[in-house]
C-alpha cells in the first residue's frame, strides 16, 4: 500500500494493544501500516478483518469455541441440513448457519456445538430430537451408530501420538491440528522441490507461517519448535518416516563425507498431491513457498531462518514457537 499523504510504499507494522471483546480484555498484536515520513498510521479492509480474526481467535482459544470450518465438518460428517442441525441443537432458525459463516456463538451454544462434534454425545442430542419426521430421525441415529463403529475400529494411534495437542491456540496457529493436512503438505513439497529433510522442514515452517501473517491462522495446525538448525516441526523425524512406511513419498539416503547419510524426501509417481484438503488461499501459500525458495540450498535456507525472530526468540531453550512471530516473517 502507498501512503496517501506521500505516494510512497509503506510496510506492515505490528503493535501490542489490549482490545475488548464481549466483556473480556485481550493482548492483540494489531498489523498498521506506517507512513514514515508523517508517522500517520493506515489500514486496509482486508487489514482491518485480519484484526478482528485475530481477537476473535483469542476468543475462540480461551474458551474452546469450534471455528466455522469445524462447524461445517461436523454437519457434513451427519449429512444432514443447516436446518435439521439448527432444530436438533435447540438455536434460532438461521443460527447455525451463521456460525458456519463466521459469526461467534454465545457461550451456551458453544457448549453445544462441540457436543456435536463428539459422536455419543450427539447421539443422546439425537435421540432427544421432537420431531414429527420420525424415519429421519431413525435414519440419523443409525448413521450415527455406524460412525461410533467405524470411529473405534479406524482408531489411529499413532496420529494421537504425534499430534498430542488438540486444542487450538498461539502456537498451533488457532487451527486444530491436522495430521493428514500436514502430510499432504510433505507431499507437495516432495513434488514440487524434492529436499533433504533440513529443507523440508523450513518450507513446511515458511508456508505456515506465511499463511497465518496472511490470514490469522495456520494450514496444518501442527506445532513447530526451534532448534540449531532452525525451525521445524514437532515429531518430524516420525511424521517422514510413516509417510516412507506407508508408500506416501519415497525416501532416498545419501552418503555425506563423514560417514553419516542425508536422507532426500521425493514424491511418488503413484502417489499424487491432493488438492482438495487445501483451499484456494492455501494452495496459493505453497506456491508462493515453491516459487521463493526452490532455487535455495539447504545451507542457505537454515541461514535464512537463522535470522527469523520466530528462531532466535526461541532457540536457546529450544521452544515451540508461536506463531506470533509470523508477523516477523524476514524472509517474506
Amino acid at each position: 500500500m502507498n501512503s496517501p499523504i506521500t505516494g510512497k510504499p509503506m510496510k506492515v507494522h505490528s503493535e501490542v494493544q489490549t482490545l475488548n471483546f464481549r466483556k473480556e480484555e485481550f493482548q492483540v498484536r494489531q498489523r498498521f501500516y506506517l507512513c514514515e515520513d508523517s508517522g500517520e498510521r493506515f489500514t486496509t479492509t482486508d487489514l482491518d478483518e485480519l484484526n478482528l480474526d485475530l481477537v476473535y481467535n483469542l476468543y475462540r482459544a480461551k474458551h474452546r469455541i469450534p471455528t466455522p470450518e469445524e462447524i461445517k465438518e461436523t454437519r457434513e460428517k451427519y449429512g444432514i441440513s443447516a436446518i435439521k442441525m439448527s432444530e436438533i441443537l435447540g438455536f434460532g432458525q438461521n443460527s447455525y448457519g451463521l456460525y458456519e459463516r463466521g459469526e461467534i456463538p454465545n457461550l451456551s451454544n458453544a457448549k453445544l456445538l462441540k457436543l456435536a462434534s463428539d459422536l455419543e454425545s450427539f447421539y443422546q442430542l439425537v435421540n432427544d430430537w421432537e420431531t414429527q419426521e420420525f424415519r429421519q430421525k431413525e435414519n440419523l441415529l443409525s448413521k450415527i451408530e455406524r460412525l461410533i463403529n467405524e470411529e473405534k475400529q479406524g482408531f489411529d494411534y499413532l496420529e494421537h501420538y504425534l499430534i498430542q495437542e488438540q486444542s487450538m491456540n498461539e502456537l498451533t496457529g488457532f487451527r486444530k491440528p491436522s495430521l493428514t493436512k500436514f502430510k499432504e503438505m510433505v507431499v507437495y513439497f516432495s513434488h514440487q522441490i524434492p529436499s533433504y529433510k533440513t529443507k523440508m522442514n523450513k518450507l513446511l515452517f515458511y508456508a505456515d507461517f506465511l499463511f497465518f501473517k496472511d490470514f490469522g491462522k495456520s494450514i496444518s495446525g501442527l506445532k513447530y519448535k526451534a532448534i540449531p538448525y532452525g525451525p521445524v516441526p514437532n515429531m518430524y523425524e516420525t511424521i517422514f518416516e510413516n509417510l516412507a512406511i506407508t508408500d506416501t513419498i519415497d525416501i532416498f539416503f545419501e552418503p555425506k563425507e563423514n560417514g553419516s547419510r542425508k536422507e532426500k524426501l521425493v514424491g511418488r509417481s503413484d502417489r499424487p498431491f491432493n488438492p482438495d484438503l487445501f483451499n484456494p488461499n492455501e494452495l496459493s501459500c505453497l506456491e508462493k513457498i515453491v516459487l521463493r525458495f526452490k532455487d535455495v540450498s539447504p545451507r542457505e535456507i537454515v541461514e535464512i531462518s537463522h535470522y527469523e525472530p520466530a528462531w532466535l526468540e526461541n532457540e536457546k531453550n529450544r521452544d515451540f514457537i508461536s506463531y506470533e512471530f509470523a508477523i516477523d516473517l524476514k524472509a517474506l
